[in-house]
């Protein structure tokens, strides 16, 4: 570069890759390889240059090309992470020989930006992705208008100035002479042509020289725009509407975000892309299944061109329950404030998962996980989490946090302590290596809300008026003594406990965690999913899910994070200090924190990445509900006392004890203990005595089971 100001993000450093040595890679058959088409066939000239230009087929190169129109989202992970990686274990290609080219498909100035385009390339970065070399489309405007001329040339393209609603008749009148075709019926019947200018078009017979003219009268912007388009003569006749005549350049008066003010048309998606893989010597084209029908397009104009033709794979797009991937929607969320921005937590992009905690070996192996296939399926959301527990649970540093905070004092303080006891807890309880951190317990102290009920019941583990818990690393059991302060709700604000440290204590069902008085005063971000229903529909606005943020604006979290939660070490474009909540999930510090961690001072913003465990999103039950579970574990209680009391009985005493037979007879036969006379002296007949006998079977069946299973047991 001339040194006359900054390096831009055309001038990349890449990692250096051991040199080719020149032999030919040979990727496993039948892999990556989709429909057949006559116009894909590469000549042996052209694959024979093209294999030299590739160290004589020693490289075997790929591209991801997104459009710089938004930022990128976890869909575009997985093409990165199927372009990057997946392809080449799928084809069996060495690591020294795999080449991926990072390319803008920058064609549509208006909708892009250089926020975009400096997003795309952080990103990247990010996820740990080296691309060969990266790329812009429009650096080839210039080979691609000279690439439209040619097809002028050849009388394969025209200009044309029909309008949109005149194309939309014209597509749907050649699909309707499709069809019939297809159907065997006489398109002139079914589907008749009402006047040529409508098809093949007034323009598509017209003369070379007239569009050589036109097109460059277009080039140097002597029309409006919308009035003329440059169109490829392709074929009404196809079943595919890609192939009816597509638009190849639009007249569009607006600058270029990258290549500034020099064009005033622009060509389109389908024009260009396939021209540039081939252009950059790619040798598998790989997109989502949305664009398999537009596979003829691509190869007519390689085709037409006598251009190398990547081989084209289309996989399955990446569908995730609670949210959508669809970039029309996600700028509308941007747009009308729904979100924070792009970089929202609840946001499905690269930037969002960042912000929210999603570090770049979650999404990588996230993306692992999924693969890539042609079967159409929606990933479950809890897929993405599940990877993010197993992650952070090995690297996230430990510590305790109250979100809604009770506030506790301790009024035997004096006589437990008389001062404050510091405690060392270790960072990580499996991992050593990451050291150790000291919490002091203090005669104020502060719990969660979640731990403390003003209504005790058997199901619950917490504190609750004269009932005791455990404090987790000091050990004693919390007694609460006293509500002292209750929210306008009636949910408790402040209590008076004790503790008991004395031996032969009871041992608490649960230990909970606190927060020392000098703990450090944050807000904290928990976050749920975007939509209420797994699938959004076309209705998907009505489905956004208004809990999808809580904040807890008065949490605490115990001052050991000071010195990781500092705003120094916040930045956007990297992962952020991530911490596991204990007994509350896993969080990372918000690029929205402005904590001083030498003045202890500054807003200090946490953002909740996942929960430690699944949610349930169980109900509060009412004093109702509850009474039925007590009615029921009660039951439950009285059977099991009534089954252990039954099996204590012999088999030959059954008729004379068990409650359903107690009482009922007189006189039981001497060998079998079965009844013989009812209570009133009355015989039984041999049918009744039979039935009985079957009674006394089944004990017999069911004091062998217990024996077994208290044999078992000890």
């Amino acid at each position: 570069p001339e040194p006359n100001g900054y390096l831009h993000n055309t001038y990349i450093t890449f990692k250096k890759l051991t040199p080719m040595s020149g032999t030919e890679v040979e990727v496993n058959k039948g892999v990556l390889e989709g429909r057949k088409l006559a116009w894909a066939e590469n000549t042996p000239e052209v694959l024979a240059a093209h294999k030299k230009h590739n160290d004589n087929g020693s490289i075997i190169r790929t591209r991801f090309p997104p459009e710089p129109n938004g930022y990128l989202h976890i869909g575009h992970a997985k093409s990165m992470n199927m372009n990057f990686s997946l392809a080449f274990e799928k084809l069996g290609v060495p690591m020294e020989n795999r080449r991926t080219v990072f390319r803008y498909d920058d064609t549509n100035p208006e909708a892009e930006s250089e926020e975009y385009i400096d997003s795309l390339r952080r990103d990247v970065e990010w996820l740990g992705w080296t691309p060969e070399k990266t790329t812009y489309s429009s650096e080839n405007f210039g080979t691609l208008h000279a690439l439209a001329v040619t097809l002028i040339k050849k009388g394969l393209a025209y200009v044309c100035d029909m309008t949109k609603a005149e194309m939309e008749v014209q597509r749907e009148l050649a699909m309707k002479r499709a069809n019939a075709r297809n159907n065997e019926k006489d398109p002139e019947v079914e589907a008749p042509i009402p006047s040529p200018d409508i098809l093949p078009g007034r323009n598509r017979e017209t003369s070379v020289t007239r569009n050589l003219q036109m097109f460059d009268n277009m080039r140097m912007g002597l029309y409006a725009e919308g009035t003329y388009t440059l169109r490829l003569k392709m074929d009404f006749d196809s079943s595919n509407p890609n192939m009816y005549d597509l638009v190849a350049y639009r007249i569009r008066y607006a600058p270029h975000p990258h290549i500034g003010d020099g064009w005033c048309i622009y060509p389109n998606y389908d024009f260009t892309h396939g021209i540039c893989d081939s252009l950059e010597h790619i040798d598998y084209s790989i997109c989502t299944l949305e664009f398999e029908t537009r596979r003829e397009p691509y190869y007519w104009i390689l085709w037409a061109l006598d251009m190398y033709k990547p081989q084209v794979y289309e996989m399955s797009r990446l569908n995730i329950q609670y949210t959508v991937l669809s970039k029309r929607r996600l700028i509308k969320l941007v747009d009308i404030n729904y979100v924070r921005g792009w970089d929202d937590p609840r946001m499905p992009t690269i930037s969002g998962l960042r912000r929210r905690g999603f570090n770049k070996d979650i999404i990588n192996s996230f993306c692992n996980d999924v693969g890539a296939t042609r079967a159409a399926n929606v990933v479950e959301m809890e897929k993405l989490f599940q990877s993010a527990r197993l992650n952070l649970s090995a690297t996230s540093r430990r510590s305790m946090a109250a979100l809604d905070p009770i506030k506790v004092t301790i009024t035997n303080f004096e006589e437990y302590a008389g001062k404050e006891v510091t405690f060392e807890v270790q960072n990580s309880p499996t991992n050593p290596a990451m050291g150790s951190h000291t919490v002091t317990i203090t005669d104020t102290l502060y719990i969660d809300s979640t731990d403390f009920r003003m209504k005790d019941h058997s199901s619950y583990y917490g504190l609750a008026p004269n009932k005791a818990v455990g404090l987790k690393y000091q050990g004693g059991n919390l007694i609460c003594d006293e509500v002292v302060a209750q929210n306008a709700d009636g949910n408790a604000t402040e209590l008076k406990c004790r503790l008991d440290t004395s031996e032969g204590r009871p041992k608490p069902k649960s230990y909970i965690t606190w927060v020392p008085k000098d703990g450090i005063p944050c807000e904290v971000r928990v976050y749920g999913h975007l939509f209420t229903v797994p699938e959004p529909s076309d209705r998907w606005e009505e489905e956004l899910n208004d809990k999808s943020e809580i904040i807890y604006a008065n949490a605490i979290v115990d001052p050991s994070v000071r010195e990781v939660a500092d705003s120094k070490f916040v930045d956007k474009w990297h992962s952020n200090p991530a911490l596991q909540f204990e007994r509350v999930g896993y969080f990372v510090v918000d690029v929205d924190t402005a904590y001083d961690s030498a003045k202890n001072g500054g807003k200090l913003v946490f953002n909740r990445t996942v929960s430690l465990k699944e949610e349930t999103f169980k109900k509060e039950l009412t004093e109702e509900e509850l009474a039925k579970i007590d009615e029921r574990k009660a039951k439950a209680k009285a059977d099991k006392e009534a089954k252990e009391a039954r099996m204590k009985i012999p088999l030959e005493d059954f008729f004379k004890l068990a409650p359903d037979f107690k009482g009922l007879y007189s006189k039981y036969n001497d060998d079998t203990g079965v009844p013989t006379h009812l209570a009133g002296g009355t015989a039984l007949t041999k049918s009744a005595m039979k039935k009985l006998a079957k009674e006394q079977m089944k004990h017999k069946k069911a004091l062998m089971s217990w024996e077994k299973q208290q044999q078992k047991k000890n």
